[in-house]
């Protein structure tokens, strides 16, 4: 089997996770940040793509002529044809809920950053504010409790539901709202505006669809309760970057943390790159160590099951 890794450089920081075990299945061919040409060439005597972000099109397939399976190196495939994929037989797998644990505890560092603004107090004292302080604790820069408070959690899948289980451990009072509601009799489902109008902490955990497109746009942050923190880590489409801007300008928001963005990597005119009162991390928060070694094995475990003519975490 012929293999190819398009995007190496997005699964390990500098050797510190080993694609070793991915060799036992055939010739591998990796690449760190593959361009679009290269892929065409490299793709056309592949059995085998395995990729995070590079976009899989029609194109890309249609160059493949070999192709048979695609492993997705991440939870969201929405970088991958499916429909031509199924109508070639080419079967797509991703990695399931891999990541559940990694994303669900980034959102609690934001909340808890924003609530604690450990970062601020940080480098007031680096800065030798405490040693200038007539009084012992100088009380700066405001702070407050997430006990009470309300998180409003948009879409339910594996990482919603462990960010409600983290909220409700700090005695957060949590809403959800999904298309796909299944009663639980503990779970406080409601409408989206309800949600936005109720909540003090919003964060969103649904796929990238024509459905959620933009789904948080001017219309939606206007119905916001004033001074609500917005969270983002599923994907950058969901959110109108500007409308997230105007809102944070106007103090709609008091601030907004996202691990996603529309383009990426960043790019050069990013409206958010100097908004105020915004955390933004580069789409990390799936990526700790322990968690890449668990999405290396599940992806070994599917193509495991898929050359033994059975299925796991298949898409098409």
């Amino acid at each position: 089997m012929r293999i190819l890794i398009t995007d190496c450089a997005s699964l390990t920081s500098g050797g510190d996770l080993s694609l070793e075990p991915l060799k036992k299945y055939g010739e591998i061919t990796e690449c760190g940040n593959i361009s679009r040409t290269e892929l065409l060439k490299e793709v056309a005597d592949k059995d085998i793509v395995l990729c995070n972000k590079t976009v899989i099109d029609s194109e890309v397939i249609n160059a493949a002529p070999n192709l048979k399976y695609i492993g997705v190196f991440a939870t969201g495939y929405n970088n991958i044809d499916i429909t031509l994929a199924k109508q070639r037989g080419i079967a797509v797998c991703n990695a399931g809920s891999y990541s559940t644990n990694a994303v669900a505890q980034q959102v609690i560092a934001y909340i808890l950053l924003h609530y604690t603004n450990i970062p601020r107090y940080n480098e007031f004292v680096k800065e030798g504010g405490w040693k200038r302080s007539p009084v012992f604790s100088p009380l700066v820069f405001p702070t407050d409790e997430v006990a009470g408070k309300t998180l409003g959690i948009i879409g339910y899948g594996n990482i919603g539901k462990a960010v409600e289980k983290a909220a409700e451990g700090l005695n957060m009072n949590v809403l959800v709202y999904t298309r796909t509601v299944r009663e639980n009799g503990v779970t406080r489902f409601t409408d989206f505006d309800t949600l936005l109008k109720n909540s003090d902490i919003i964060t969103l955990h649904c796929p990238l669809n024509k459905q959620s497109e933009n789904m948080m746009n001017e219309e939606a942050f206007s119905k916001c309760k004033k001074g609500a923190f917005f969270i983002n880590t599923s994907r950058g489409g969901t959110v109108d970057e500007t409308a997230l801007l105007n809102a944070l300008k106007s103090g709609r928001l008091s601030g907004a943390a996202i691990d996603v963005l529309k383009e990426e990597p960043m790019s050069e005119d990013c409206v958010l790159a100097d908004a105020p009162n915004i955390i933004i991390t580069p789409h990390t928060a799936w990526a700790p160590l322990s968690t890449r070694r668990r999405l290396l094995s599940i992806t070994c475990e599917n193509i495991d099951s898929f050359l033994n003519g059975k299925s796991k975490n298949r898409i098409v």
